[in-house]
């Protein structure tokens, strides 16, 4: 499977060395603006997760500057779009409409309208539409999956999910709302993502929280409230530039023990009811790499990719917008209708 890679910043970068490491994948174009980053030299870039920047060798790969280019290359089979929000939808659309499969970022768009639009044209042009909601794909988010499955653990009764960190000096256009949506749209949609894949969406949403841009604060304690009194809260978002770390985590509360996960404290393990501590077993496997061979074998098999739907990842954007107007609200609890 041919593919190109729109955007060369820190997700970009993520994606081509995950790429490489997949022998089915070739890397055949990447786009970019800035002639530094076609040229292989990213190591100016940074991010919440892994190392610095480095150095990439591009020899034998069609560099681009606009993105009109990789859609009008028929060596292209798929597009992996890693560029900022507001781009993904008009240019998903057009890929799409170029006959390509596309993989494209999280947040999928910036409102529920705009997804809406991604997943009639991939109905349409009968292309494979995949949003990277990669915790679907992280080990430690898998097992959590995995024993909330077990007959034995029962009902969930509460949740907590967090996800925090510095706001971004590393990109000026996350800090635009009219292109990011925000820290809290752009960094908890992953948890909002995980909520929804793993207890459906809830009846109800209430939020409290605080924005200031300016300084590079954006954060939100949401509730989800369930039937019969269940609550999953997704809490964090950007704090203060540069030094705060990044942590993401979970507590999950269910009648046959409480799951925990904390990336700055330790892997996730099962307490049992019984008081018996069990860590639970991650699959050795890096999940930007799952994520994007998964989304491969959908586009070779022209196969809905049922682990990771867009459907799904439109609700998430959906229900982040409601819990960002919830938090406008101070407190009250708003009706849900995804």
């Amino acid at each position: 499977m041919r593919v190109a890679v729109a955007g060369l910043g820190f997700m970009g970068s993520t994606h081509i060395r995950a790429l490489r490491s997949i022998s089915q994948a070739q890397l055949v174009a990447v786009c970019s603006r800035d002639e530094k980053k076609l040229a292989g030299d990213l190591t100016a870039i940074q991010g919440n997760l892994g190392g610095p920047g480095e150095r990439l060798d591009f020899s034998g790969v069609s560099k681009y500057s606009d993105i009109a280019q990789v859609l009008e290359d028929p060596s292209v089979d798929a597009v992996d779009l890693c560029l900022p929000t507001h781009m993904h939808a008009p240019l998903a659309i057009q890929a799409m409409q170029a006959g390509k499969h596309v993989l494209v970022e999280k947040p999928m768009a910036l409102d529920g309208a705009s997804a809406a639009r991604m997943i009639a044209a991939a109905k349409k042009h009968k292309r494979v539409l995949m949003v990277a909601q990669v915790l679907r794909f992280f080990p430690m988010y898998q097992a959590l999956r995995g024993v909330l499955a077990r007959d034995s653990m029962g009902a969930m009764r509460s949740a907590i999910f967090r996800r925090r960190c510095a706001a971004p000096a590393w990109s000026a256009w996350l800090a635009d709302p009219e292109q990011s949506g925000g820290g809290v749209f752009d960094l908890l949609i992953h948890d909002v993502d995980m909520c929804l894949h793993l207890f459906g969406a809830p009846e109800a949403v209430s939020a409290t929280g605080y924005e200031a841009l300016a300084s590079g604060i954006d954060v939100i304690t949401a509730s989800l409230h369930y039937p019969g009194g269940q609550t999953a809260i997704i809490t964090g978002g950007w704090h203060h530039p540069k030094s705060y770390p990044f942590s993401m985590g979970y507590t999950v509360v269910a009648d046959g023990g409480t799951v925990e996960y904390s990336s700055l404290n330790g892997p996730p393990a099962l307490y049992s009811a019984d008081g018996e501590r069990e860590a639970l077993p991650l699959a050795d496997t890096d999940g930007y790499r799952a994520e994007i061979e998964y989304f491969l074998d959908c586009c070779r098999r022209n196969a809905d990719p049922e682990l990771c739907r867009p459907e799904d990842s439109a609700n998430a954007v959906a229900l982040t917008r409601l819990m960002l107007e919830a938090r406008k609200r101070n407190g009250e609890k708003i009706p849900c209708d995804l």
